[in-house]
């Protein structure tokens, strides 16, 4: 699942890197409302929380996780710290 650089061309970006939890999946959940099944999202994020809670609430309701890497290839940790890009298809 981690992939450096997707090949995957996103039909929808959007950045949560400033927000918090609850708000990260909430922010995520109304775009994958309004897009179309088989669609793709590429989602910025940051922090140990929505790094693991997004995803995971994602696949929770069906949708696939296309990727999950870090933005810079020194943060590969998954400490949350750095910024991530989440790519997620609308199933």
């Amino acid at each position: 699942m981690n992939n450096p650089k997707p090949s995957i061309k996103a039909d929808y970006f959007l950045d949560i890197t400033t927000l918090i939890c609850p708000m990260t999946f909430v922010r995520t959940k109304l775009l994958i409302e309004k897009m179309t099944v088989g669609e793709t999202c590429h989602i910025r994020l940051k922090g140990a929380e929505p790094l693991k809670n997004v995803p995971r609430s994602a696949r929770e309701l069906g949708h696939e996780i296309v990727s999950l890497s870090p933005e810079t290839p020194n943060q590969a940790g998954g400490d949350g710290d750095g910024v991530f890009n989440l790519l997620i298809t609308k199933r």
